[in-house]
């Protein structure tokens, strides 16, 4: 995920490497022929005019889709943090006695939820934070679970059923409780299907080829111009179309773990450190924008 503003020129560069070699060696060339055997292809410069104008509409339409699912998956993440802490607000309120156990043990669990939900949507496995504040004897069930963050969920369940057979709460502040869980239930599988719902290839297929067939009808249309002038003009067109057809690629898909990916680590420290100072505990983590470089893997 991005936690700067500037990006590296070498990040840019490097998501578009293939494309720039292949668009420079094929205008390099088709200027080598023209220049060599003096062809005139008398191809009028207002078909590559039409084919960019399409191409654009595509590419609009394309970034507002991806646009559409990141901006989603941010919301989703804003939920998550405020029913994060929503819940330890509610237990610290509902329960008789402010310092019963499993308000600790509930909180801390749901510091190890976001970060839980956290590598799930990324296929990453970093157990540091589920040592860190779930019990051992958790941790031990956790190793055989295909969803932890299912299961963690499972784990707040049978405490608040337990919190009310010990008439620590109410069946009604239970019902309170429960609807924050099933809150956090739903921004889980919102995220799940953000992350599996795969975003049309063929769409993509279709975009690339478009473009680099206007490659080759814009090296056509403009080789009266010197190659001196042909080729970086050409370039410098066809990048710029290439370049926003990644981004939308890359924006696409916010669970990656990319840089331009939703920041869920640093969500995920932030509600702890939240959650932490509403629980009275120390906080041993800086806020993510002093913590962390700029990728976060």
């Amino acid at each position: 995920m991005i936690l700067e503003k500037r990006i590296p020129l070498s990040y840019l560069l490097s998501i578009a490497k293939r494309d720039f070699i292949i668009v420079t060696s094929f205008t390099i060339i088709l200027a080598a022929i023209s220049e060599t055997y003096n062809i005139d292809y008398e191809i009028p410069f207002s078909i590559p005019a039409f084919l960019g104008t399409a191409i654009s509409l595509l590419l609009s339409f394309k970034l507002s889709q991806s646009y559409e699912r990141w901006w989603e998956a941010r919301k989703i993440w804003g939920a998550i943090v405020n029913d994060s802490r929503s819940l330890v607000l509610q237990l610290k309120q509902f329960c008789v006695h402010e310092d019963h156990f499993l308000i600790k043990v509930l909180g801390n669990r749901q510091i190890a939820w976001c970060f839980a939900l956290t590598d799930f949507l990324r296929k990453t496995n970093d157990q540091n934070q589920l040592e860190k504040y779930v019990s051992a004897a958790e941790l031990k069930k956790l190793e055989t679970s295909q969803h932890v963050p299912l299961k963690l969920l499972d784990y707040h369940a049978a405490d608040l059923r337990t919190l009310e057979n010990d008439q620590e709460i109410n069946s009604f502040q239970q019902i309170q409780l429960d609807s924050t869980l099933v809150r956090l239930c739903q921004s889980m599988g919102q995220a799940e299907r953000i992350k599996n719902t795969v975003f049309p290839k063929l769409y993509r297929q279709f975009l690339k080829t478009f473009i680099y067939l206007f490659v080759i009808i814009l090296a056509l249309a403009l080789e009266e111009l010197r190659y001196y002038y042909e080729v970086p003009l050409i370039i410098l067109i066809t990048m710029s179309f290439l370049l926003l057809e990644k981004t939308a690629l890359l924006l696409q898909d916010p669970f990656e773990n990319q840089p331009n990916d939703t920041p869920m680590t640093s969500i995920s420290k932030n509600i702890e450190i939240n959650i932490n100072d509403l629980l009275g505990q120390p906080n041993s983590v800086q806020s993510a924008s002093e913590s962390e470089s700029f990728f976060v893997y």
